[in-house]
């Protein structure tokens, strides 16, 4: 049996990723979804590559990915780690954000505590 251009049209716009197809800032990405089966691929596409990683309690890292698990377990290099605090200043009761940063040269990062992994922007 053949199908309707409608229900291909269907089966196109139900694939999560269907806005990146349809306009043409996006364009660039569109190859890297082809390569994409499953989410922890964007991470394998990121290896030897600077990724962000948002963390619990308030910790931030971005470093190159050398190495990750499916538990999201993950070996960063040249890390910058920034943890951000804040307090409230007793006399003026204004809350005060402080920002602490460090670089380390290698870091194991439990995947346990991982709640965003962002793959560098690709622009082409």
């Amino acid at each position: 049996g053949s199908t309707s251009t409608n229900d291909n049209k269907q089966q196109q716009t139900s694939c999560p990723f269907h806005c990146y197809y349809y306009n043409t800032a996006f364009q660039p990405l569109k190859s890297l979804f082809h390569k994409m089966e499953e989410p922890l691929d964007l991470i394998r596409l990121s290896i030897d590559e600077r990724v962000y990683v948002k963390c619990r309690g308030n910790r931030e890292l971005r470093g190159r990915l050398h190495a990750y698990d499916q538990h999201l377990n993950m070996i960063l290099g040249e890390v910058e780690e920034t943890v951000t605090s804040t307090e409230i200043d007793e006399e003026t009761d204004e809350e005060i954000v402080k920002k602490q940063t460090r670089k380390v040269g290698m870091l194991f990062v439990r995947g346990d505590i991982v709640v965003l992994v962002s793959p560098p922007l690709r622009t082409g």
